[in-house]
């Protein structure tokens, strides 16, 4: 029964790498770079937390953002946490708001023993999401209309497959190998009203994602008399250099009903290849936190990070550069998270008091940076808020636990972003290699 279940969890792994990572939320900011990162706040809990995770354990939920977590895995068990998110948009600026939702599978994690001081972990979590689709009108000279389409779609996901080791009965230490995955594709169509005169042209370029990267990560726990615990959580995201493939065109074309005509290919020319090489750069980044917990009753956890940019830096090769000059900024970025939460008490006779409560905010400097045409720099901050519920199933060896978060990034000038999203997990935790005895 216990090998069914494995084999089902991993079935269910290995489907979700195709919907992951597909979004159609309208996001203007995904355009840079390879896209938004919603980590940690994909996972319900991490939300509802503010993204305080790095003093977390795993237990009945897995923490893949603090590979020393999966240490807590206790004897014998096995943990399997799945996530799903719906998330309802808008977006702002002085001249009117548009509104759309979307909904997607958030995460699916394993974690289980080797032996009593090292234990195991294995995902699946998107990392990035690329989606948008903008239009802009502009005169010609004769009086005819263009318009300028910008369009992207896909992202990348993360397998990960994570270690975390027991040193001493306060200490564990852990290690995240990575595996990023996917398919980007961006393109910029000019749609001329007057095709007496012009013809229709596209820029399309897919970048293809497919590298590794590494994480580690440390816990402590410290107990404060016979009430209280001091826990502190460390990680670093080790830097990296990359290499990712494109593909580039460049064409020609007229409308027919709902198909395109080429006519004539305005990039790669002559024997020139459409394929090549452009670089990708994952910064170092560090996350200290710290968490004051009662009795396993309740906590509050705090976690800071600093990086020289959050996520991966692309670098275009400029020999090719399809879309002229890039106008983003890679500079230093700052997130604080707050969380506090009611963890239950678990030997209470009355279920509303094993019920677990959270809520958190954060805010990140630098989320990212552009250029305008005018030099000015713009830093597009983002701020959120979260809270949630979690309703202990199975004498607490399993749970459903639902989140709401809110965030808005940009501003009122430029253009801002705010999404409401909900979140529902359900993790559970079964007998791992145990024989039953009869008598």
């Amino acid at each position: 029964m216990k090998s069914k279940r494995l084999l089902i969890a991993l079935l269910l792994l290995l489907a979700a790498s195709t919907l992951a990572a597909q979004g159609s939320l309208n996001a203007p900011y995904s355009q840079y770079g390879i896209g938004n990162s919603r980590l940690p706040f994909n996972a319900p809990w991490a939300a509802a937390l503010g993204g305080a995770t790095a003093t977390q354990p795993t237990s009945i939920a897995v923490n893949p953002f603090n590979p020393a977590s999966y240490a807590q895995v206790r004897k014998e068990s096995f943990v399997f946490d799945m996530g799903f998110l719906l998330d309802f948009s808008s977006l702002k600026d002085n001249n009117g708001t548009g509104r759309n939702n979307d909904g997607n599978l958030a995460y699916i994690n394993l974690a289980f023993p080797i032996t009593q001081w090292w234990k195991t972990a294995i995902g699946l979590l998107p990392y990035t999401s690329v989606n948008y689709l903008l239009s802009q009108p502009s005169t010609m000279d004769n009086g005819s209309t263009m318009y300028t389409r910008y369009e992207g779609y896909g992202g990348v996901n993360r397998f990960y497959w994570g270690n975390g080791f027991n040193l001493t009965p306060h200490l564990s230490v852990g290690l995240n190998i990575n595996y990023h995955v996917g398919q980007i594709t961006k393109a910029i169509t000019y749609d001329f009203a007057d095709t007496t005169r012009y013809f229709d042209s596209r820029r399309q370029k897919d970048t293809y994602v497919s590298n590794f990267t590494f994480d580690a990560g440390a816990q402590y726990r410290q107990p404060l008399g016979d009430k209280y615990t001091l826990n502190t959580g460390l990680v670093f995201v080790l830097p990296r250099t990359m290499k990712v493939h494109d593909a580039a065109l460049a064409y020609t074309f007229v409308s027919q009903s709902s198909n395109e005509l080429y006519l004539d290919t305005i990039f790669p020319v002559g024997g020139q290849s459409p394929e090549y090489t452009s670089t990708l750069e994952q910064p170092w980044e560090v996350t200290l936190g710290v968490a004051l917990e009662r009795n396993e009753l309740w906590q509050v956890a705090a976690d800071a990070t600093f990086a020289s940019w959050r996520g991966m830096k692309y670098l275009e090769d400029q020999s090719v550069n399809l879309f002229g000059n890039t106008s983003i900024i890679y500079d230093h970025n700052v997130r604080l998270a707050l969380g506090a939460q009611w963890m239950g008490d678990k030997s209470a006779s009355r279920y509303l008091r094993r019920i677990s409560y959270s809520a958190g905010l954060h805010y990140e400097k630098g989320k990212t940076q552009f250029q305008l045409s005018s030099g000015d720099a713009h830093s597009i901050d983002e701020f959120g808020v979260g809270a949630g519920i979690s309703f202990p199933m199975r004498k607490g060896r399993s749970a459903l636990s639902i989140a709401f978060s809110y965030s808005s990034m940009g501003n009122i000038d430029l253009l801002r972003h705010n999404c409401f999203t909900i979140g529902i997990s359900l993790g559970s935790v079964e007998s791992w290699f145990v024989k039953r005895k009869y008598n």
